[in-house]
């Protein structure tokens, strides 16, 4: 397998690390609208992503700069044709971190409920808006000779993609819904595992929709696969929270996301980003890549600092594993 080849394969590794952790981060606030009742409620759902939030971050710089270094005209076409959709991304991100670290600064109500209103939405357009991406890239986009998006904004909000960020607001809120379930405790953990039902019947249709188009359209043998697996373990997800197994639940409801990912990757290789104007316009993990040399040092440096971030990662998830309910809330913060 070449080095281009390799980090293609890093590369996916790294954004669905992203997705799996800064989904149920993205899901639960969504829920601060959609399942909190009070300003507790709302507290306890802060407080069980307050630990991590950040450090889940992290994926997405190192997804981003692994792009940047390893196939630098993938990243040169996807940040200038998709310029204003993660641009959006980033000022949500931006807001979100601010609005996490602001909220309780000020006891006024006025303040609190600002900032809770922007975690909401900074939540649920980043989660629609990556889905948008994603399947703009996999079905391809309007690249001319020299590899430049020649298109608008608009051709960017075409049905498969929009299909596509709905599956991902409605996966990330799911896999959110059932983290808080196994976050918390007392009524609002009830409230959530039945919340899940909903948003997991609702997902499982849409996802179903967008994986079999895919393969229709682009798909093989192991994005069938992968398919295959993205629905069985959202099934199963399902039925374990029926069955009250909050972890396995969380841990299916990521093992979809897994799947879903994977076969994003596996239907584009060995492109990056596929041209709809000539298939010989496309970018590929051949003509999109840095040179060899570029790409064994840096597998030297992930190979010493990727073991480094996951060791910290765990403890950091180890430390702060323990439930917590509204009784764990103090009255000053209501």
């Amino acid at each position: 397998m070449e080095l281009h080849d390799v980090w293609f394969v890093l590369i996916a590794v790294l954004w669905t690390g992203y997705f799996f952790l800064e989904g149920f981060d993205f899901g639960v606030g969504v829920l601060t609208r959609l399942l909190a009742r009070d300003r507790a409620e709302k507290r306890v759902l802060i407080n069980t992503i307050g630990p991590v939030w950040d450090g889940n971050e992290v994926w997405l710089l190192t997804a981003g700069g692994a792009t940047f270094a390893a196939f630098p005209e993938w990243y040169a076409t996807l940040f200038s044709g998709f310029y204003l959709p993660l641009l959006a991304i980033l000022i949500c991100l931006i807001v979100r971190g601010v609005a996490f670290e602001y909220r309780a600064k000020r006891p006024e109500e006025t303040w609190q409920r600002n900032w809770e209103t922007a975690i909401f939405w900074t939540s649920l357009l980043p989660a629609f808006l990556w889905g948008v991406a994603f399947g703009n890239i996999v079905r391809g986009v309007k690249l001319d000779a020299d590899f430049e998006y020649v298109g608008t904004v608009f051709d960017l909000l075409n049905p498969y993609a929009l299909l596509g960020g709905l599956v991902t607001l409605t996966l990330f809120t799911f896999h959110g819904t059932v983290f808080t379930a196994l976050k918390t405790v007392g009524e609002i953990r009830e409230r959530a595992r039945k919340l899940a039902l909903k948003v997991g019947l609702v997902t499982a249709v849409l996802a179903s929709v967008f994986l079999l188009w895919t393969q229709i359209e682009s798909g093989d043998g192991a994005g069938l696969v992968a398919l295959g697996v993205a629905v069985a373990s959202l099934v199963a997800a399902l039925a374990a929270n029926q069955a009250g197994r909050e972890g396995w639940s969380f841990t299916l409801s990521g093992v979809t996301i897994v799947a879903t990912v994977a076969m994003f990757f596996l239907t584009l290789f060995p492109n990056v980003m596929p041209s709809t104007l000539d298939p010989e316009w496309s970018l590929t993990v051949t003509n999109a890549s840095s040179s060899p040399y570029t790409l064994k040092i840096m597998t030297w440096l992930a190979v010493i600092a990727t073991p480094l971030v996951l060791l910290y990662q765990g403890w950091t998830y180890w430390v702060f594993r323990k439930r917590i309910g509204t009784q764990h809330i103090a009255d000053s913060v209501h």
